[in-house]
């Protein structure tokens, strides 16, 4: 009996999820009425709490644990109250995209509930913390008119957490990531990359001597440095990645690129010799079962979830992640595609895309230059931390060790991941409120 309810939920979720991923591209049509709009959202707030209720009970089913009911609960008043608060007190609020950050975080919890039900309430606290952390952020972006002017205070407060980190943090599979404060530990780097991308737009919005361009690389360099020197490889990748891209639009020099893609190869091969972690994971990555015993093991089993999951999954409670190391961070999304399947997994890569392009849109929207640098910056960012994740987990780039965005278990990513949710969600209100004066002006 318990099969046949993990077979067919697994059919169920998928089909829930398949229409919210519709939902999600067929709201951007152009020329779409507001009310039709409405009706989308409402349907992908229906979508998202029939999936988290199929899989919280089938999950119940499975482990026959209380806490999973208590979670299925919490999860659906948390993300109601997530939604009251954008879509009520703040009337101009993007709503496709918190309707995406709620389903994101929906399926995190149900994984890490099916992986490790402690950690799982760990997470959710967490996100509770997040979203009270997080609520005013909108208000500030959209209305502090001097944010443009804090540069150098972005400046030293990221090289100074970078500093500490690389002096005192905490090794970890090779590389100092973490501080260490009493029982709590965080991860600098999560939020630093937001206060770089805030230091970058402040100075290339309205640069205009070459000597800015120059500070700002200097500072930049200087911040993947002391990644580099942390052993951070995933950090330093994404931060130069979005400083580039950056750069390339604040200045339209198609050189950067080039020349950033060239530092990205001669850093990658020092970082090859320098780094014996490095060689480790560059050795996974060429050929993993011939290692499979030893530097292997991880991505070896990472295929071997993703293989046997097939396209609709082996059913919740029925696969067996618990044999890939650091699942829960790192490979949630192989746990994901074990249980839920190929084609619940490419849903999830599109609604991460989709997650993209409103950022991505918003930067091209906005008209002031600071703040479509950080749109920008931002979008880089997760951009480049999605590709990063899943290229790692499905072995087409080597594993770096970098979380997926409100999926993976950490504390840390989670709440720098609503921070830059929230962030955007500001910049969307700044983006309205720009084209009203527009056509207040027009009248």
């Amino acid at each position: 009996m318990l099969h046949l309810i993990t077979t067919i939920s697994k059919y169920t979720i998928l089909i829930l999820f398949a229409l919210y991923t519709y939902e999600s591209f067929a709201v951007l049509r152009p020329g779409m009425k507001p009310k039709r709009k409405e009706w989308i959202y409402k349907k992908q707030k229906a979508l998202t709490y029939l999936l988290l209720l199929n899989a919280n009970a089938v999950l119940l089913c499975v482990t026959m644990d209380v806490r999973v009911l208590f979670m299925a609960v919490a999860e659906i008043v948390f993300l109601s109250i997530a939604t009251m608060v954008y879509s009520k007190i703040y009337d101009g609020a993007s709503i496709l995209v918190l309707n995406n950050m709620n389903i994101l975080l929906g399926i995190g919890f149900v994984i890490l509930t099916r992986l490790d039900v402690d950690r799982a309430i760990k997470q959710f606290v967490i996100a509770i913390i997040a979203l009270i952390v997080t609520v005013l952020i909108p208000v500030f972006i959209s209305k502090l008119k001097f944010l443009n002017k804090l540069s150098f205070l972005y400046a030293l407060i990221g090289i100074l957490l970078l500093g500490i980190v690389a002096l005192a943090g905490k090794s970890e599979y090779g590389a100092k990531l973490n501080l260490s404060l009493g029982p709590v530990s965080v991860q600098p780097s999560e939020f630093v990359k937001i206060i770089f991308v805030f230091f970058v737009a402040a100075i290339l919005y309205d640069y205009e001597e070459l000597y800015e361009v120059l500070y700002a690389t200097v500072v930049a360099l200087l911040h993947v440095g002391l990644l580099v020197a942390s052993r951070d490889l995933g950090g330093a990748t994404i931060f130069l990645i979005t400083y580039l891209c950056m750069l390339y639009v604040a200045t339209k020099k198609v050189w950067i690129i080039l020349g950033g893609a060239g530092l990205c190869a001669v850093g990658g091969y020092f970082a090859y010799k320098l780094f014996s972690h490095v060689q480790t994971r560059v050795i996974a990555w060429l050929d993993p079962i011939s290692v499979i015993d030893k530097e292997g093991y991880q991505v070896s089993q990472s295929l071997f979830a993703i293989g046997t999951g097939g396209w609709f999954g082996s059913g919740l409670g029925e696969g067996m992640p618990g044999k890939i190391p650091v699942v829960s961070k790192d490979f949630v999304f192989a746990a994901i595609s074990e249980e839920f399947g190929g084609a619940f997994a490419l849903c999830l890569i599109f609604v991460c895309i989709n997650c993209m392009l409103m950022f991505f849109n918003i930067s091209m929207s906005i008209h002031d230059t600071f703040f479509k640098l950080i749109a920008l910056g931002l979008a880089v960012e997760y951009a480049s931390q999605v590709f990063i994740t899943i290229g790692g987990v499905i072995k087409f780039i080597p594993s770096t060790g970098v979380t997926l965005p409100l999926v993976s278990y950490g504390g840390s990513s989670l709440l720098s991941t609503m921070i830059v949710f929230a962030v955007i969600q500001g910049l969307y209100m700044k983006r309205n409120e720009e084209e009203s004066e527009i056509e207040d002006e027009k009248e």
